[in-house]
């Protein structure tokens, strides 16, 4: 099948070259195929107007289950009639104070009940949340707060030290007797949130999501699993992460109970086991380097209340995902997105099948192609550049017309004016099912011995072998090497890599190490992989 694919692009590049003489315009896709990876896995339309904008939605539970709880903190609990209350104080306070659509909020608060109050309270406002990790560096938090031109900063009594100047509202000392209810009214494209992701120049970016990604997103995982006031949902993720604003809003618009993780918990698999047993969680996420430490930790048979793990934010390792669905814990899904959409855009349910775990398929409203350099669709199997297209994408960057303009491109398969994709910079191709795989960053591309190298498909091959439980790739002093970890011999390593990859994609040095290095995260850190010195080159372990 895959060799009559190629003989036909084959034939269809031979006849667009005797007519278009260049060989750069000439399409390999046959129409049925163009029509497959451009609409046929991109059907994924469902109607969700009729679902309320997520504060309302939120309000429109506590009003059914006032009393049922919504927020568990540390042995102290807040219910859904309590939680909208307080919620509706801070969005008062904050109209007041002038904030409402197109106003951006700072919150500096450390997870908690508070946290989820201030977040609730500043979308029924009508403003978008910033988030800012008391934990930040000074010089970063004022940062953030200029360019997001922030009008108001929720925190604790007396707040930040290094945001003085600006205008702080302390949580606990906001008072108002009133007891109706605060909607934002029509919230449509105005943005929700506003998380600030690394750039390439050194400066970062807030990517602005609006409602109407966020309500969709939601609706999609509701109807895909089920949320009821049986489960539970940890929050552990920060919230300046996007995996977080499902884990805070989800479980509310179902009366779910919403299971917050103490500060710096989301680091400690002991703790997260220990908080998954003891406070019965049904629902949670782990990126794949913790989701690995948290399948090692003793007494995982005592978290049997779970049923859906989640896993997104990294590559997921086809070994790691066997190991997990091997512990009969609950079932396990892969998940995909950029800060640039709302959360994620792509859902794969892991099974126990051989090879990579793919990323999946678009999920509801959401298109995802693949294209070359011209912007062309490509065939399956052949690697590009991931785009994303549907109602889920960032509205841009945040007062940053020139950068969202690069990023932010026209649509030209929509068919609708002003619709757009998304570049996302990751490389990707498409199976014979219609999943996507993920091979890595545009920008993991380097040139060796004359050859091109996309990083991410010789970490993709790394995965891909048993044994190995994490994996990177660099070029370091001229030579492709590789930093593994796991129960695995570099020998066997490179035998297997032998038998699949062509010679220049198959390092010259391994190095094996006890854990690849994480950020504060838990994603990789590239930038502290250890030199692996002159060594000539030949297998090194670490």
């Amino acid at each position: 099948c895959a060799v009559r694919r190629m003989l036909g692009h084959l034939r269809n590049a031979l006849l667009g070259l005797a007519t278009e003489g260049l060989l750069g315009r000439v399409p390999m896709l046959d129409e049925s195929e163009r029509r497959q990876v451009v609409t046929g896995w991109n059907r994924t339309e469902r109607d969700y107007e009729g679902v309320p904008w997520v504060p309302d939605g939120i309000a429109a539970q506590a009003a059914r289950t006032p009393e049922a709880v919504a927020v568990v903190f540390e042995g102290s609990s807040l219910s859904y009639g309590e939680l909208n209350r307080r919620a509706n104080q801070v969005a008062r306070r904050l109209r007041e104070l002038g904030v409402g659509p197109e106003v951006a909020v700072g919150v500096c608060l450390e997870r908690s009940a508070d946290l989820v109050i201030a977040l609730l309270g500043v979308l029924k406002s009508g403003g978008a949340y910033v988030p800012l990790e008391p934990e930040y560096p000074a010089e970063r938090l004022l940062w953030m707060v200029e360019d997001a031109r922030v009008r108001v900063v929720l925190c604790q009594r007396e707040g930040p030290a290094a945001l003085r100047g600006t205008q702080l509202v302390a949580l606990d000392e906001i008072r108002d007797p009133a007891q109706d209810d605060v909607s934002p009214g029509v919230l449509g494209d105005t943005p929700a949130y506003i998380l600030y992701t690394s750039g390439s120049t050194g400066q970062p970016k807030g990517a602005a999501n609006t409602h109407r990604g966020l309500r969709n997103r939601l609706a999609w995982m509701q109807e895909s699993f089920r949320l009821g006031p049986a489960d539970r949902v940890l929050q552990k993720t920060p919230f300046s992460f996007d995996v977080s604003v499902w884990e805070f809003f989800w479980p509310l618009l179902h009366g779910a109970a919403l299971v917050v993780a103490r500060p710096g918990g989301h680091r400690d698999p002991k703790y997260l086991a220990e908080t998954v047993a003891a406070q019965r969680v049904t629902v949670v996420h782990f990126v794949p380097s913790m989701l690995e430490l948290f399948v090692e930790e003793r007494g995982l048979e005592a978290c049997r209340s779970l049923r859906l793990v989640v896993s997104s934010g990294e590559a997921l390792s086809a070994s790691l995902s066997e190991r997990f669905l091997s512990r009969g814990i609950s079932s396990l899904e892969n998940l995909y997105g950029p800060t640039e959409a709302a959360v994620d855009v792509t859902w794969w349910h892991c099974d126990s099948s051989d090879g990579p775990v793919p990323i999946g398929r678009p999920i509801a409203n959401t298109r995802m192609y693949v294209l070359d350099r011209q912007g062309e669709p490509l065939p399956v199997g052949v690697t590009g550049e991931l785009y994303i297209g549907g109602v889920q994408l960032a509205r841009g960057y945040w007062h940053r017309p020139g950068l969202t303009a690069e990023r932010f491109v026209p649509d030209p398969f929509g068919g609708v004016p002003g619709w757009r994709l998304y570049r996302t910079g990751d490389l990707g191709r498409w199976r014979e099912d219609g999943a996507l795989e993920y091979l890595g960053r545009t920008d993991g591309q380097v040139k060796l011995r004359g050859f091109r190298i996309e990083l991410g498909e010789v970490e993709s091959a790394l995965l891909g072998l048993s044994g190995v439980r994490e994996a990177a790739a660099q070029v370091r002093d001229g030579r492709l090497v590789a930093y593994l970890s796991g129960e695995v011999a570099p020998v066997e390593v490179r035998r297997q890599l032998e038998s699949k990859l062509p010679e220049q994609l198959v390092p010259a040095v391994f190095v094996k190490l006890e854990a690849l290095p994480r950020t504060t995260s838990g994603k990789l850190d590239r930038r502290a992989l250890p030199d692996p010195g002159r060594q000539r080159p030949e297998l090194e372990e670490r």
